[in-house]
Formats: structure tokens, sequence, C-alpha cells
């Protein structure tokens, strides 16, 4: 059966390179770091690894079992091809002067090492150089590649054999602590706000977003922070029944976000689960937002979804690329009883986390929280009545494309009257006829989910609540 263990592939690696591939040695070097041999002692020592956005030709990771002494080092393989229905996968060296081909967000791309020679003769030159490149036991970390788009994490159960396009193995789910053993790790990356591909559910919805090097998308004039991406949305809302013309609804906003993803890996535990862990989901948030008119009464708050966003971030964490799945759906609500007439106008910025940790002696708990604060409102209420709107975004995050936190980030404006008003949160003292009140208010909720076990954890029964934080705070109000 071909397949070596991957410490020989490295030895290999370290004794016959050529002048030629000293850059491609050089992204190698931390690999050859820790399997001289000294690894054994260093891994069991563990380290402090560093957490930031991969390189564009992130590398893949193959490793065998941490209690083998074999740690996780980066390779010049790369995941050709997988199949999620049978768990196979194909796997195979980069040609020089070759790069791997693209998955959905890039697959690794490396530069070629030189190979042990094959066992057996191969049907094809890439069979050839392939032919040394998995072992049973050894767990594979790759960026998003074909048939991964959201990334593999995989132990090698089986090598089937060679084909044109490198060594085909049976995998099976593998978990983090497999790679990171004892070692830990902590860190915030931002994502790129290029990185998302937007999928826009309303025709009025533009996207804009900056970055570093003076690059831009958006209308023009729009002016959006470096790092943040910003949608805007227009749209009708279905007016009471019997409301007259002058009362047409329709809500207009903006939202803006600079999400970060956050990881934490704490070293080998008191048992076969890793000491701790941390993933979640944080940033900086902006929206305003306007609606006019009377909208509908509705037994539940009218949802309206206007874009959902996607991006697979890929976390360099020391040698491994651990790939985090981030969808952000975007949606406005409004609710109320029908019969208030409104024109309000809302901004809310402040920042946010959503998350979950594990600790050995209280399992997985949830993480939340919101430092959301309201800028002026300006405010025309008109009848009695009450209304409510939010603009917020569902959040789910994972890990190779498992979800392990799902939230719901919900800012909103909920306004009461009885009487005929007008009034301003910055001048309250306008004139009015009944009673009228403003509030501004955040609710965050979500889930925890048993696919958090990526990380090594016991699996969880039931998926367990973020908890409903909510806040709210008034905003202008009185009795006339």
């Amino acid at each position: 059966m071909p397949g070596f263990a991957m410490t020989a592939l490295l030895l290999a690696a370290g004794c016959a390179s050529p002048p030629h591939q000293a850059a491609a040695d050089g992204r190698a070097r931390e690999a050859a770091q820790v399997s001289d041999g000294s690894s054994a002692a260093a891994h069991a020592d563990g380290r402090t690894l560093a957490v930031a956005a991969a390189p564009a030709a992130a590398a893949t990771t193959a490793a065998g079992s941490t209690g083998a002494g074999r740690p996780a080092h980066r390779t010049t393989l790369t995941v050709t091809s997988y199949d999620g229905k049978t768990r196979r996968a194909v796997i195979s060296a980069v040609k020089q002067g070759r790069s791997a081909g693209k998955g959905k967000a890039g697959s690794p791309a490396v530069s070629p090492s030189p190979a042990a020679p094959s066992p057996s003769p191969s049907p094809s030159a890439s069979a050839s150089a392939s032919a040394q490149q998995a072992a049973v036991g050894d767990v594979i970390a790759s960026a998003p590649a074909p048939g991964a788009p959201d990334g593999l994490l995989a132990k090698v159960t089986k090598v089937l054999g060679e084909t044109d396009a490198g060594t085909e193995v049976q995998t099976e789910p593998a978990t983090l602590d497999a790679l990171l053993g004892d070692d830990t790790a902590k860190g915030t990356v931002p994502v790129d706000p290029a990185a998302f591909e937007v999928d826009k559910l309303l025709p009025d919805v533009k996207v804009s977003w900056s970055r570093t090097g003076d690059v831009h998308v958006g209308p023009e004039g729009a002016h959006v922070p470096l790092g943040s991406l910003r949608l805007d949305v227009s749209t009708e809302v279905p007016a009471a029944e019997g409301a007259p013309a002058s009362a047409a609804a329709s809500v207009s906003g903006f939202v803006q976000v600079a999400p970060q993803v956050d990881f934490a890996y704490g070293g080998a535990g008191t048992g076969t689960a890793p000491g701790s862990a941390y993933l979640g989901v944080s940033g900086d948030w902006n929206s305003g937002w306007a609606v006019k008119g009377r909208a509908g009464a509705t037994a539940t708050p009218l949802r309206i979804p206007f874009a959902k966003l996607h991006a697979d971030p890929v976390l360099q964490v020391g040698a491994v690329p651990v790939v985090v799945n981030l969808d952000l759906t975007c949606y406005l609500q409004v609710s109320g009883d029908g019969r208030i007439t409104v024109d309000v106008e809302q901004n809310l910025k402040g920042g946010f986390k959503a998350g979950g940790t594990f600790g050995t002696a209280q399992g997985w708990t949830p993480v939340s929280s919101s430092t959301m604060t309201s800028t002026p409102v300006r405010s025309s209420v008109t009848t009695s009545g009450s209304v409510r709107t939010t603009l917020g975004a569902e959040a789910s995050l994972g890990l190779y494309g498992s979800v392990g936190v799902t939230a719901d980030l919900a800012p909103y404006l909920r306004g009461e009257a009885t009487g005929t008003v007008t009034a301003t949160s910055a001048t309250p003292g306008a004139d009015a006829q009944g009673a009228w009140n403003l509030y501004g208010g955040v609710d965050l909720s979500g889930t925890l989910r048993l696919q958090l076990s990526v990380f090594g954890t016991p699996v969880l029964e039931r998926g367990i609540p973020l908890g409903t934080l909510h806040r709210e705070w008034k905003l202008a109000g009185g009795t006339f």
C-alpha cells in the first residue's frame, strides 16, 4: 500500500532540496524546526502559536497523531478534489511552476519539494510524485479546495491508490486537537470586506466597502471606513388596510459592519479534550434607518431579508489553516398595531460579540455582549398607536463547514403614542397633545451547537441558548 509517515517526507525534503528551492524551504522552515530530534519534547511542552489571516497561498497541512510525536507541519501538498458523500480525497504535490487550483476562497498554492522514490512504478508522473503523500493516521487540514468549499479537516483511514491526479485516500472527520495538541493559540482576525459574496435579495440594495491600498467599491461618494462593509437598502412595506395614499409605508437605511473572527485554543486538558477553546464573531456596527407611513398590522412582525453574505476566512494558527465559515443575513423588521403614522429616523453604533467558550470544569458556555449607543432621533408620530422597527443581522459561524454558533443582532427603535405628537429627542419640548415615548434598544440572541466539538471537546447533547441579551433605553417622551 503506498504512503509513508509524514516525518520521513519532511526529512527527505530537508536533505535533498536544491538551491533554487530556497523560497519553498523557507515556508517549510517552521515544519523543519519541529521535525528534528527534539520535536517530541517541544510538542510535549506546548508552544504559543500565532493567529493571523492566512496568506493567499495558504499551505495544506498534514500531520500524524499528536500522540505519535508527529506535530502539525506545513507541506507542499494540496487537496486536488474531495467527495463529501464518500469522504474520499485526492492529494497531490504542486508541480514546479504551477499553483494549485482555486476553490471557493482559494485552495492551497504551494511550491514543490522533492519526494522520496516511489516504492513501486506509477502510471503517471503526478502519481509518482504523490505516492508518498499520505499514510493511515495522518490528519489533513486544508483551505477551501475543489469539492470542499468550506475547507477540509479529515483523518486518513486508508490509502486507496494512485490516480493521474494524485493519491486517493479514504477519510473520516477529524478534530483540531489532533493537530494542535498541547499548543495554545489566541487571536482576533478581521474579515476582509472584499472576501464576502453578497446575494442581493431586494432590487434596491447597494454594496460598499474599502480596505487599505485605497481600494474602494460602492456608490460614488459613499464613505466607508477601512475594513468595513456597508449595505444600503430601500423598500416599500405593506401599508395598513384602509390607510390613505399619503400614509404609504416605506423603510430605508444602511448597515455598516466590520466583522472579526475570535479564535482560541488552550492546549491539552486533564482528559482527552483541550483545556479551553473559544470561537466567536465580534466587530463594530453602525446602522441607520428611517420608517415613514402607516405599516400594516400583522400577528407576527414583518421580516424582510434584503441581503445574504458569505465568507470563508482562513486563519493561520501556527502551521494549521483553520477555515472559518461566516454567514450573515441582513434584514428589516417592522411591527405595529396598524394605527400609528410615523416618520422616524434612528442611528445606532457600537460593538458586539457572540460566541462560545469551553473549559474543562464548566463545558461549553455562551458569550454575548453589545455596546450599542444611539445618536439623536427625529420622530414625527401622529395618532395613537405603537410601532417597532429593527435593522439587524443573523450570523452563523462555524469551522470547516460545521456550524457552531448562530446569533441574531437586532438593534431596534420602539415608539408609542396617544393623541397627536410631533417631537424630537434633541428638543423634547416640542408642541404636542397627548403622551409619547421613544425607546432605542438591542436584542442579541442565538445558540451554541454540537458541531463545536470540532475542537475535540465533548459533543453537545443539544443546542445551548446564548441567552437573550436585551438592552433598552429611553430616547425621549413626555406627557402634555
